[in-house]
C-alpha cells in the first residue's frame, strides 16, 4: 500500500493529523478557495489552448467571443472556458491577478502591456517570448512576439 493510500487510515486512527504528518506520508492539504500550483497550471494551459484555438478570429472592440474578440475579451473567454472568471478590461484583469516577475512567468500567464501605470493591452503567454492575443481593428487572433519591454505579468488564481 502506498503512503498516500495510508493517509485516510492514519487520519482515522489518530482522529486528526498535522500538516507535517500528512506531508510526511506524501499526502496533500486542501485549503478551500486556494488553487494548488498544479491546478493553476492546468487552468492556465487550458486557457492557452482555448486562445490558440481561436487563431484567425477577427478583432472587434468590445467583443468577448466566441467568433470575435478584443484583447481582454479573448483572455476573459479563454479563462472562462478553463473554469476561471476574469473581469472585463485589461486593467481590471491586471488588478485581479497575482503579479509575478518576468523570470517567474509560465505558459498561460497573462502579459499586460502598459504605458506608465495604465494597462492598455493583454495577451496570454505562450512561451519563447510570444503571446496569443487579439491585437487591433483589422487584425485577427494570432501568436506574436512580445514587442516591448513595457510589460507586466500576472497569474490567474
Amino acid at each position: 500500500m502506498s503512503a498516500l493510500n495510508r493517509v485516510p487510515s492514519l487520519l482515522t486512527r489518530a482522529g486528526t493529523a498535522s500538516a507535517l504528518t500528512i506531508a510526511a506520508v506524501g499526502g496533500s492539504i486542501v485549503v478551500p478557495g486556494v488553487a494548488s500550483d498544479a491546478e493553476a497550471a492546468t487552468v492556465a494551459s487550458k486557457a492557452l489552448q482555448v486562445a490558440a484555438s481561436k487563431k484567425g478570429s477577427p478583432y472587434k472592440y468590445g467583443a468577448t467571443g466566441p467568433g470575435r474578440f478584443d484583447c481582454s475579451g479573448l483572455t476573459l473567454y479563454s479563462f472562462k472556458k478553463a473554469g476561471k472568471k476574469l473581469p472585463r478590461t485589461a486593467q481590471q484583469q491586471y488588478n485581479k491577478t497575482k503579479h509575478i516577475s518576468a523570470s517567474s512567468r509560465k505558459l498561460g500567464d497573462l502579459v499586460f502591456f502598459h504605458s506608465g501605470s495604465n494597462v492598455y493591452h493583454v495577451g496570454i503567454y505562450a512561451g519563447k517570448g510570444k503571446i496569443w492575443h487579439s491585437p487591433k481593428t483589422g487584425d485577427v487572433v494570432r501568436l506574436q512576439k512580445i514587442w516591448t519591454k513595457s510589460v507586466w505579468y500576472g497569474r490567474v488564481r
